[in-house]
């Protein structure tokens, strides 16, 4: 079978993070001046998974202690906290902890890189919000420890299809215009429709550089978009997606039409 659980990852997941000492639980804790702060996931930007793909990125942060750091370790998942997460993903080093780099006697910058994978710690029911898990510890024992250092976005890779036909077409004569919303299923390793969405349907003058709206189309059960406009000049015509939570936004390479 392809897809395990994702529940496996995060078993494993919290058995490592027990090593974390003192995380012998998940809720927040600190004892001493020990702060995380600065956390940077995926360079900012939310983790695009394609329907079979893997994606390796990197999580930063900034320690400090007045003792210096001793050590920092991340964990990332998805529910609503640790206790109850139904996926994760474990820093991809031998200790599972991250790198800390020195900046000063007090300060450290700690990264490391997770991996994230269609079909394994990445499964449709998990699109959406994660959270990054942190604790670190000063080298006189002060640490601390936060269940939600940083949320971010994990979302189903979007495929966006436009066509406008008959090509050419006489001013004024009616244009239909098709198309396809897919995204990822990370369940089946492939692209399925995005049902009951909302897409624009945009149109570029030829010799223009801008797109203008002509309409807002709703896919069907199956992510397919279809509508009619009235010829009136050369140009494009795309559909484009906003995005949600789970699934990026995506607009559709544009479809130029010769009115005669």
């Amino acid at each position: 079978m392809r897809m395990r659980a994702a529940g496996t990852a995060v078993i494993g997941a919290l058995a490592l993070s027990v090593l974390a000492v003192p995380a012998a639980q998940a809720a927040d804790g600190s004892r001493g001046d020990t702060k995380i702060s600065g956390v940077v996931v995926n360079g900012g930007k939310p983790v695009v998974v394609s329907a079979t793909g893997t994606k390796t990125i990197t999580v930063s942060f900034t320690v400090t202690d007045d003792s210096g750091v001793k050590w920092a370790q991340g964990i990332l998942y998805h529910g609503s906290d640790m206790d109850h997460a139904d996926s994760a993903a474990l820093a991809n080093t031998g200790d599972k902890r991250s790198v800390c780099t020195e900046v000063n006697a007090t300060t450290s910058t700690c990264k490391a890189t997770y991996t994230l994978t269609a079909g394994a710690n990445l499964i449709n029911s998990v699109a959406g919000g994660w959270k990054v898990w942190a604790i670190a510890q000063g080298n006189d024992t002060d640490y601390v420890k936060k269940e939600n250092a940083k949320t971010f976005q994990a979302q189903r890779l979007s495929k966006l299809t436009v066509n406008a036909s008959p090509e050419p077409v006489k001013k004024g004569a009616t244009l239909t215009v098709t198309g396809a919303l897919t995204r990822a299923n990370w369940d089946a390793g492939k692209y399925s429709g995005y049902s009951a969405q909302s897409v624009k349907l945009q149109f570029r003058k030829k010799g223009s550089t801008s797109y203008t709206t002509l309409k807002t189309v709703r896919s069907d059960s199956r992510g397919n978009l279809k509508t009619t406009v009235k010829a009136s000049a050369d140009g494009y015509y795309r559909y484009s997606f906003a995005g949600t939570s789970t699934t990026p936004a995506v607009s559709a390479g544009g479809d130029f039409v010769d009115v005669k």
